[in-house]
């Protein structure tokens, strides 16, 4: 299977969508200056030139505002600033007429290290988003992870699914179920439009270079040995940040009110084959690489069925060649140096400090 780019495919069939379609014109992405917010905001201004986005962001280490360079002013606005400043939220929210809210601490180690950031800015900051949206009855979209749904056996033949219950194992997929509690109270308490999507592993450029992929991309490239956790066995599914992207817009403009998606491209991968194939991309040993100690709690194997999302709204992820993905990313930390260089050493002292 080839991997394909993406237009505005990301748009469903009508026939496949009876409800009302949602039309954004003027739309509030939170934590767009991360990882997956910020190739949201990029996939929409070339998708769908008709709407506005203003970006919220705190800039904590992993918000970077030169994931936005090149994008035409005139379509992005940034606002620096925190989702738990109710103040603010005052004078920002108004005008739109959605909230995406991409906002959130989402590294598990240092979850498991200091979990208070975590309840500050999931928790906290979900609600007081909640509030503002409610005051002003803007429809509200909210990113999840299917690590709300703790693990899989490896040996398992099920797959997560919308109805499979929630068993966070770590701080971080702790607080990302409890903000999904809150915006499905939001809605039924309070009649605020709401959508959730709980989407797997997403990888791509822009990604910050503590999680797994880059992680292991910049370590090649500046001459350190790439790590593993344990044996390497646990199994992640994995999708590309712009099949992520459109699905989330398809979600958005024709989800149904109160609904949860799930979002995956059926790409199950172990650890240990995706770090073998960075390396043999790479031109090194597949074998190249150290064991170290696995993290408390580890989860096991990650996998979604995206059955409802591809049957309601006529998504299919469209890069499907997870090789071919990998290359075009390791391209992307090649060549954009000057965006991970700076901030490698920090995380290195980082995980070294945390043992790891």
């Amino acid at each position: 299977m080839t991997s394909h780019t993406s237009g505005t495919s990301g748009t469903p069939s009508t026939s496949l969508t009876s409800h009302h379609v949602f039309t954004p014109h003027n739309i509030l992405v939170t934590g767009g200056c991360g990882f997956l917010g910020s190739n949201f905001v990029r996939w929409v201004v070339n998708a769908h030139p008709d709407v506005h986005i203003t970006v919220l962001d705190a800039l904590t280490y992993a918000g970077n505002v030169n994931n936005l360079a090149g994008l035409p002013a005139d379509r992005v606005q940034f606002v620096y600033g925190n989702i738990c400043d109710v103040d603010m939220l005052r004078h920002v929210v108004p005008g739109h007429d959605a909230i995406i809210n991409y906002a959130a601490e989402s590294h598990n180690d240092n979850s498991i290290a200091d979990p208070d950031p975590f309840l500050r800015s999931n928790v906290i900051g979900t609600f007081w988003l909640l509030q503002a949206a409610l005051a002003h009855h803007i429809r509200f979209h909210q990113i999840s992870t299917d690590e709300v749904y703790g693990d899989l056996a490896l040996d398992d033949p099920h797959f997560f699914t919308e109805q499979t219950a929630y068993r966070p194992s770590s701080p971080y997929s702790a607080s990302k179920a409890s903000a999904d509690m809150l915006v499905r109270a939001w809605y039924r308490t309070y009649g605020l439009p709401v959508t959730i999507s709980n989407c797997s592993n997403n990888y791509g450029p822009y990604q910050h270079v503590e999680k797994f992929i880059p992680r292991q991309i910049t370590n090649i490239l500046t001459g350190r040995t790439p790590q593993l956790y344990g044996s390497g066995a646990n199994v992640r599914d994995w999708i590309h940040t712009e099949d992520d992207a459109r699905a989330v817009w398809a979600i958005l403009t024709h989800g149904r009110l109160g609904q949860t998606y799930l979002i995956g491209a059926h790409c199950e991968k172990s650890n240990k084959d995706v770090l073998r194939t960075i390396l043999e991309l790479m031109g090194k040993d597949p074998d190249d690489y150290e064991h170290i100690a696995d993290r408390p709690g580890h989860d096991r194997r990650y996998a979604i069925d995206p059955s409802k999302l591809v049957t309601e709204l006529g998504w299919h992820p469209l890069h499907t060649d997870f090789r071919h993905g990998l290359e075009e990313t390791i391209r992307w930390y090649e060549t954009h140096r000057s965006w991970w260089e700076p901030i490698k050493d920090a995380v290195e002292e980082r995980y070294a400090q945390q043992g790891r």
